[in-house]
């Protein structure tokens, strides 16, 4: 399903409830301009109320890999994109009673592109750095919380994620040792 809103295009990815937000771009000789995030026009995108609470920002060198994480209690929803070079976002769903279970989707959000990608609670998330590096915001529908923290394997066969990346990825001591998905603590 797509659809606009005045300053964005809006993409139901493979996984409906994972959105992808384009926004409207205006430019002339001085430069360009965008609405990077308006309340309202993205809680009519993703067809909920949602409250930010914390912003995170990341620099990555190229072929790092962080993820794939969640949160086991205060799951967090984001709102993620880049701006400063290129990366290839992905989203797994780790609802148990969910029809796409185990089922990940993943798209290229730039500083070029201007993409962001909604990624809804009850849902791992991970990112590959495609570029020299990379910089990464991202808005959370709740606070960080290192108890709760959990990682599912970037590599794990049975989601068998189609990651652009010839070789091995720079992996967190953390990711490296993540559980597979089979094994993983999942939500109550």
């Amino acid at each position: 399903m797509k659809g606009h809103t005045e300053t964005m295009k809006v993409t139901r990815l493979a996984i409906p409830e994972v959105v992808l937000l384009e926004p409207r771009v205006f430019g002339d000789e001085r430069g360009v301009f965008f609405e990077s995030f308006n309340q309202a026009q993205f809680e009519a995108a993703i067809g909920q109320k949602v409250s930010f609470v914390q912003d995170n920002h990341s620099r990555s060198a190229r072929n790092v890999l962080r993820g794939l994480h969640y949160q086991i209690r205060q799951a967090q929803g984001k709102l993620v994109r880049v701006v400063s070079g290129e990366v290839f976002d992905v989203a797994v769903d780790i609802r148990q009673n969910s029809p796409t279970f185990g089922r990940w989707v993943g798209e290229v959000l730039s500083a070029e592109n201007k993409r962001q990608m909604w990624i809804p609670e009850g849902f791992a998330h991970g990112f590959l750095v495609l570029t020299e590096t990379a910089e990464f915001l991202y808005k959370t529908t709740d606070y960080w919380a290192p108890a709760h923290e959990r990682c599912i394997a970037w590599n794990d066969p049975s989601i068998a994620i189609d990651w652009p990346i010839k070789g091995e990825p720079i992996l967190s001591k953390k990711d490296a040792l993540a559980a597979t998905l089979k094994t993983a603590e999942m939500f109550p």
